[in-house]
């Protein structure tokens, strides 16, 4: 067996790898009658000279490998026919930009592990950038604060060395007293965004206290799970499985957060048919505190109202006008500055590539090697290499004859 780690290709450029050096020596170390590779990059973050001083051989061509890994969307002139790949591929909700790519997977006979759909037991997803995404979201959202209120500067993410750097930068400034911000979510995303505030000196409170008290000494966040922004509309106590069950049961209970809260970090799952957090309607409400939303979840146009559009690492903000419901420059008085960089985990791509490895080498690698006994990527396989959508993916048929279309269209 030979294994080829990608260089990424997508645009815009992500300099992340599934794999470190140090993980690819464990990975020799471990099988060292599988072979293993790494694609030549000028892009990625972490050096061909960093793979070459572990003894790790770096090449152009992979196409004699039988497994592929990457980390976002192959493009479509990469795909090596009748080859395994895993990547994320953003397929399996008929994503329509991705379409195309289903197609050409079908057509090039290419057997497709989506990481999105490998999911342990109690269907939980088991590999992931999500903390990073949190991590970096949160920082974003800090630094929004600076920029929007022109009180102190941080620099981009991307530009910090590593994780270690940006704590290091965050630490450095002093928040406004009494500033108050407000976390939802307690998954990767979530727990990573708690994790950044708790290592740059921003104290968590109480969610009772954070609605009723003003604070002194440094900002300071409340961390909400699914019951404390939602309720249901009969009046009758908060109970998850419902909620699961049957969301149309339930409505919003954030806007009291959203009146006490100077930053709201969007850090949940949000689940179709969940009520919206907060609606276009609510943000014209004049008791309204929040000044700056970093969406780390980044749902356009849907549970966070002044979301609509996604932005970029090279420009991470724009401003939302609750009046006229329309983008406006990020630090006009009046209106919400919004971060929604959709790709956050990209700005930290040595730390990311490293927790990304980490999990790959626990959860991953040894199905692809040792075995799969309990289906955990053959549940993630959407294609195979006859051409075919496996059973479970059937439901992708039409949205890859579409994209089979699309594809005709640009030959």
């Amino acid at each position: 067996m030979k294994i080829g780690l990608l260089r990424e290709g997508k645009i815009p450029l992500d300099e992340r790898v599934a794999l470190t050096p140090n993980q690819c020596l464990e990975f020799m170390d471990r099988w060292p009658d599988v072979e293993l590779v790494v694609q030549t990059s000028n892009v990625r973050r972490i050096q061909d000279s960093e793979y070459v001083e572990y003894g790790v051989e770096v090449v152009h061509d992979v196409s004699d490998c039988d497994i592929l890994i990457g980390v976002k969307e192959v493009n479509i002139e990469d795909l090596v026919p009748g080859k395994t790949f895993l990547f994320f591929s953003h397929t399996y909700k008929q994503q329509p930009y991705n379409a195309k790519l289903l197609a050409a997977l079908l057509e090039n006979k290419v057997s497709l592990i989506d990481y999105e759909m490998i999911r342990d037991a109690d269907g939980q997803r088991v590999i992931g950038f999500g903390r990073w995404a949190g991590i970096v979201g949160a920082y974003n959202g800090l630094r929004a604060w600076g920029l929007r209120e022109k009180c102190f500067e941080l620099p981009r993410a991307i530009n910090c060395k590593d994780l270690k750097a940006m704590i290091a930068q965050a630490s450095s400034v002093a928040f406004p007293d009494g500033m108050k911000i407000v976390l939802t979510g307690y998954g990767r995303v979530g727990r990573g965004s708690a994790e950044l505030l708790d290592a740059v000196g921003v104290m968590q409170v109480d969610k009772h206290d954070f609605l009723e008290s003003e604070f002194e000494g440094g900002a300071v966040y409340a961390h909400l799970g699914l019951s404390d922004y939602n309720e249901r509309k009969d009046g009758r106590e908060f109970n998850r499985e419902d909620f699961k069950k049957d969301p149309s049961e339930f409505e919003s209970s954030f806007m009291k957060y959203a009146k006490a809260a100077d930053m709201f970090i969007a850090g949940h799952y949000y689940a179709e048919g969940s009520p919206y957090i907060i609606t276009r309607e609510d943000l014209k409400d004049k008791e309204l505190r929040l000044k700056v939303v970093a969406d780390v979840s980044c749902d356009i146009d849907g549970p966070v109202a002044c979301t609509i559009r996604p932005s970029t690492v090279a420009d991470p903000l724009y401003g939302y006008d609750p009046k006229s419901e329309k983008e406006c420059a990020f630090d006009k008085t009046g209106g919400i500055t919004v971060m929604a960089v959709d790709n956050l985990p990209c700005e930290l791509p040595r730390d990311a590539s490293k927790g990304f490895g980490i999990e790959m080498m626990k959860h991953v690698i040894p199905l692809l090697i040792e075995g799969d006994k309990d289906g955990i990527l053959k549940g993630a396989r959407e294609t195979d290499l006859k051409g075919n959508l496996t059973k479970k993916y059937a439901y992708l048929k039409e949205y890859a004859e579409r994209g089979a279309t699309e594809l005709q269209k640009h030959i």
